[in-house]
């Protein structure tokens, strides 16, 4: 099996997507990667050439091929999962109590905003603002024509 230590933030991006959302089309990968099509096709390439995708019939449209994660691919992201949190977990253990605790209670609050935002189900792109004290509308005078135009 090929060490898959130096997968690129792409190709890693690339894996959790079809992982997390299913086999896609390669035009729809790319354009949620953020990445041209000629590179998502390489990409898709580079990672079939490991096994680590695949490329699968759509069972609604014979005609269509769409890219999934393969359980090689599935392995490797767990194994950089564990990798990940063995490394945080040894970088919390020589923070003070105090600041693990306040770690703890931020993780509380940005965790479902970091779910909602992979999941796309953010209701507004918008931060929320600070409440502002309510001003009227400044209107430019019209003089009264009558007509509600």
């Amino acid at each position: 099996m090929t060490d898959h230590r130096d997968l690129s933030f792409t190709a890693a991006s690339t894996l959790a997507r079809l992982e997390r959302e299913g086999p896609v089309r390669l035009t729809l990968l790319a354009a949620a990667e953020g990445v041209a099509q000629p590179s998502m096709t390489q990409l898709v390439q580079r990672l079939e050439r490991q096994d680590l995708v695949m490329r699968v019939d759509d069972a609604v449209d014979g005609r269509v091929t769409l890219i999934a994660v393969t359980d090689a691919g599935r392995e490797v992201l767990a194994a950089r999962r564990r990798s990940r949190d063995a490394r945080l977990a040894d970088l919390m253990t020589g923070l003070p109590d105090d600041d693990q605790r306040a770690l703890a209670e931020a993780m509380r609050v940005v965790a479902p905003l970091v779910r909602r935002m992979l999941t796309g189900t953010a209701k507004s792109a918008q931060p929320a603002q600070p409440a502002q004290p309510a001003q009227p509308a400044l209107q430019p005078e019209r003089p009264d024509t009558g007509s509600n135009r």
